[in-house]
């Protein structure tokens, strides 16, 4: 998929949380630097994979986008336009592009407002209609997820988990947008429901031609429904390329690492593969490594060089973005 209209850029995004001191008088000790330097964009029309561990910054990407959270540097620009310096009525208008699905069904849903209300409340914050109209839209767009259109009337504590999430797509599709921040939207369901809620996401984005940032920690699930993936590391993406290059020709030690986890189901091939396993712990995001952010875990790190200077995020062909010194053909390997 290399060509395609580019509708979601982020260029150098950065969002750090402060640490403060004291109780009465607060100062600032430090950051916590959740998302350090991204950039990447997003065409019309695909899905682009998000994965990492736990806590390395993906969930606070895709807020970052949407302007849930202010970046603290960097911008996002969305069909050509900074959503960073837009506030008030333009950046209100310009949310209506862009929704997101939440990965907790319990928690994203108010338990004290109807099924209808919360799918019908992006449509009267906007002011986009009202009473009958409301209502049959509203039914529409439950048959359209897979529900009863008579669920209406009905609570959160009624449904299940599944039954929950597709609730939160719909109420992300009430307002026609363009671009979908799925934030890890099967990682609380069960493994039978996952591929029914993805399946879901890709009729809908057949249907309405729905731009997804795809937000996951199942490589395998990433890998069904991706047109792209980026590997994200400690505040930083470290690889980013097609599903099918990043699966067979993975250039980054963390990408190769977190791959040979990916369980095979041919148990010959099972049984030759060699796991990587990392040791160590992921570093504070208040206190990065120097240099690479990755060098104290990995396995083949060049000493005086990825303990020092900081990768470039560079395209090394096709596409295939990289930030790591062994990669670069231009490096002199050691």
């Amino acid at each position: 998929m290399a060509e395609g209209e580019i509708l979601v850029e982020v260029k150098n995004l950065k969002m750090w949380f402060p640490i403060t001191q004291g109780i009465v008088f607060q100062r600032h000790i430090g950051d916590i630097k959740a998302v350090n330097g991204l950039d990447f964009f997003v065409r019309r029309g695909e899905t682009l994979g998000l994965v990492g561990e736990s806590g390395c910054g993906k969930s606070t990407t895709g807020r970052a986008i949407l302007q849930l959270y202010r970046p603290t540097g960097g911008d996002v620009l969305f069909e050509g336009q900074s959503l960073c310096t837009m506030k008030g009525e333009p950046l209100r208008h310009m949310r209506r592009k862009m929704q997101m699905i939440f990965q907790d069904p319990y928690a994203s849903l108010n338990p004290r407002m109807t099924v209808g209300d919360i799918v019908g409340e992006p449509l009267e914050v906007h002011n986009l209609m009202s009473g009958k109209a409301l209502r049959d839209r509203v039914m529409d767009l439950l048959e359209v997820v897979g529900l009863n259109r008579y669920f209406i009337n009905r609570y959160p504590h009624e449904f299940s988990g599944g039954q929950r999430q597709r609730i939160g797509v719909a109420r992300a599709l009430a307002v026609q947008p363009d671009f979908i921040v799925c934030d890890e939207p099967i990682s609380a369901l069960d493994v039978s429901i996952q591929a029914q809620i993805i399946n879901l996401l890709e009729e809908l984005q057949k249907q309405f031609g729905l731009t997804y940032l795809f937000i996951a920690h199942d490589l395998s699930v990433v890998r069904h429904i991706s047109d792209r993936i980026a590997v994200m590391y400690l505040g930083k993406i470290v690889e980013l390329t097609t599903r099918n290059q990043l699966y067979d020709n993975p250039l980054h030690p963390y990408t190769q690492a977190l791959l040979s986890a990916v369980p095979i189901p041919d148990p010959a091939v099972e049984e030759k593969r060699k796991r990587i396993i990392l040791t160590g712990d992921v570093p504070s995001p208040a206190n990065p490594p120097k240099g690479c952010h990755f060098h104290t875990r990995c396995p083949v790190y060049i000493a005086g060089t990825c303990d020092v200077e900081e990768p470039e995020f560079v395209d090394i062909g096709n596409e295939h973005w990289v930030a790591c010194h062994r990669a670069r053909p231009d490096r002199t390997q050691s």
